[in-house]
């Protein structure tokens, strides 16, 4: 008998704990996220402080965390980095292409220090809290500092600057871990005298995929063509992180007017076109070479004219080597046209529109010229039409040399995006088995998990007219007894027997919610066929005035947080710095 009392002591502390327990979760949590992202009248996100004219840092920290493929980005690489053998990391491999880098540096790239300190900024900033809150980009600027060596100044220093620091840091990162995942080579182990040993079959290494590299960063090419000869340059191909656009000195202009200013063709003229300068040598040679009577002139012109028709077939750009081309004043003019396509088109597009005036006398002014842009942007051909969808700007006020930056981001995030204060009551078991920051690619609800049996804890009771759901109306879900379970009337005697049942649990949880908010069925009861009409048409009053999810932004200047419409947004068209697009799928 006593040890039965002990039982029926430890169950009811058990029960009352996970009560407790499923109180804390589902209260604060159902108050916050009842309508599935649509409460954000009720939250706030996190500002930063500014302490020493942080602006431009807060204003880029706060348009990147709005960025879904960046943080998608930033998560997998420093978990690939934990997961994989520390080893990979640790042997430092240098870059194959460009200067040797320090020891330290070359460890830093490896190891990412830039990109796990961005990440732990932007979860930071993504959280949903309750109440006004705000923190410090003190310890992402550390990091940077530490990465560079460098203290990073704060005094009055442009956005995009700093957005392609960080950015190019990012990159480098990137190509860091993707040289340290490579095989060494073999080849190179052997002396410079040695006869090559024959390689071993190794597995082949497949190289990341494209949709996998670092989300920020596109390619351009550029070629010019002369008009007078239709000869092509090879193509000149760049990356960037940040695409700079300059804006027209004019009253008012678009977007897409200031793409045109790269990726319209530009009409040059008084242009040295290397092909035509060779075909005019290589003329003036044959035209020497039929009037010569000397040996030695014509053999030698022979040559050269045999190296200059080589040059004109094979690569114009590279003069042959020992033939006088003349002065190159005296070379032909030509009018060419200068073409700049894009190739890579980036998964997060980052346009910086350059608003400097240059003056007489080294003065600078700002261009405070509209620019109107749109919520979708449409790139590339017809046949490879890219489409963007706008998520975040950065505006300026003030002048060349003085203002203050703000950042508007929009307010729906990616539904994988869960953290500590925005799950839901339905997926609680499905998030808990991964970092509360971390987004769960594309998971897919399988019948029978555990997420699509939570509402079963709570048992099933008629459904009100509320529009908030609560917890006594969530619907129960499907439930299949397993055989072993026995009856309804063998359960009722396990009971008896002071054996655990997950739904004594629930009931008593139900319980305990039902004194923390009032049950609306006895209101229902009570209440006049004309005050229930009214209920019913109260929840669809006020579904109509809520705002879409996509029309709704967050504007955030350093600790300051409000709400905005996408009509807001775009209307900052004097305003507007930098432009943040995401690619959509």
């Amino acid at each position: 008998m006593p040890e039965r009392s002990a039982t029926v002591v430890s169950y009811a502390a058990g029960a009352s704990l996970a009560a407790v327990a499923l109180i804390y979760v589902f209260g604060p949590t159902f108050t916050i996220d009842h309508d599935s992202g649509n409460s954000s009248r009720k939250t706030t996100i996190v500002g930063l402080r500014n302490q020493a004219n942080d602006c431009f840092i807060n204003s880029v920290l706060q348009a990147l965390a709005g960025l879904g493929d960046l943080r998608v980005y930033l998560i997998r690489e420093t978990h690939r980095r934990h997961i994989e053998d520390p080893a990979v990391y640790q042997n430092l491999v240098q870059p194959q292409a460009g200067a040797r880098l320090e020891q330290w540096k070359l460890q830093g790239l490896q190891e990412g220090l830039v990109t796990r300190g961005l990440k732990d900024m932007l979860d930071a900033l993504n959280e949903r809290p309750i109440a006004r809150k705000s923190i410090s980009p003190f310890p992402f600027v550390k990091v940077l500092e530490a990465a560079f060596k460098q203290r990073i100044s704060r005094q009055q220093q442009d956005a995009q600057e700093f957005l392609q620091i960080v950015a190019e840091r990012l990159k480098d990162e990137y190509r860091a871990a993707v040289d340290a995942q490579r095989p060494p080579d073999l080849a190179a182990t052997n002396g410079d005298d040695a006869e090559p040993e024959p390689k071993a079959q190794a597995p082949v290494v497949a190289e990341p995929e494209v949709e996998e590299s670092f989300p920020m960063e596109g390619k351009y090419e550029s070629h010019i063509e002369c008009l007078a000869c239709r000869y092509r340059t090879k193509p000149r191909e760049e990356s960037f992180c940040t695409l700079t656009l300059a804006v027209p000195h004019v009253s008012s202009t678009s977007l897409s007017a200031c793409f045109d200013g790269i990726f319209k063709t530009e009409f040059v003229d008084d242009f040295k076109c290397e092909m035509c300068r060779l075909v005019q040598a290589k003329a003036t040679l044959e035209h020497e070479l039929a009037r010569s009577t000397s040996d030695g002139f014509r053999a030698q012109a022979k040559d050269s004219i045999e190296k200059l028709a080589a040059a004109i077939e094979t690569d114009p750009e590279q003069p042959p080597v020992g033939v006088e081309l003349g002065d190159i004043r005296y070379a032909p003019k030509r009018r060419i046209g200068k073409t700049t396509r894009m190739t890579i088109f980036p998964k997060v597009l980052a346009i910086h529109l350059s608003r400097s005036i240059y003056g007489v006398g080294q003065m600078t002014q700002k261009n405070s010229a509209k620019v109107a842009f749109p919520e979708r942007l449409p790139l590339g051909g017809l046949a490879d039409q890219h489409k963007y969808k706008l998520l975040g700007i950065i505006t300026h006020r003030g002048g060349h040399n003085s203002g203050h930056y703000e950042a508007f981001r929009r307010q729906n995030q990616p539904s994988p995006y869960h953290n500590a204060n925005t799950f839901q009551p339905s997926d609680i078991y499905s998030k808990t088995s991964t970092p509360v920051s971390t987004p769960r690619m594309a998971a897919a609800r399988q019948a029978g998990s555990p997420a699509t049996s939570t509402p079963d804890l709570l048992s099933a009771s008629p459904a009100t007219n509320s529009s908030t759901p609560s917890l006594e109306s969530m619907p129960a879900a499907p439930r299949s007894v397993p055989p072993e379970m026995g009856s309804p009337q063998s359960d009722a005697k396990d009971r008896d027997a002071d054996t655990s049942s997950l739904r004594s649990v629930a009931a008593s949880t139900k319980s305990a919610l039902s004194r923390l908010a009032p049950s609306k069925a006895g209101q229902d009861s009570s209440a006049s066929p004309r005050s229930s009409k009214a209920q019913q048409a109260a929840p669809a009053k006020r579904a109509k005035k809520r705002k879409p999810a996509s029309d709704r932004w967050w504007r955030v200047s350093d600790e300051k947080v409000r709400e905005a419409k996408t009509s807001e947004v775009l209307g900052m068209q004097r305003e507007v710095y930098m432009l943040f697009y995401e690619l959509e799928e």
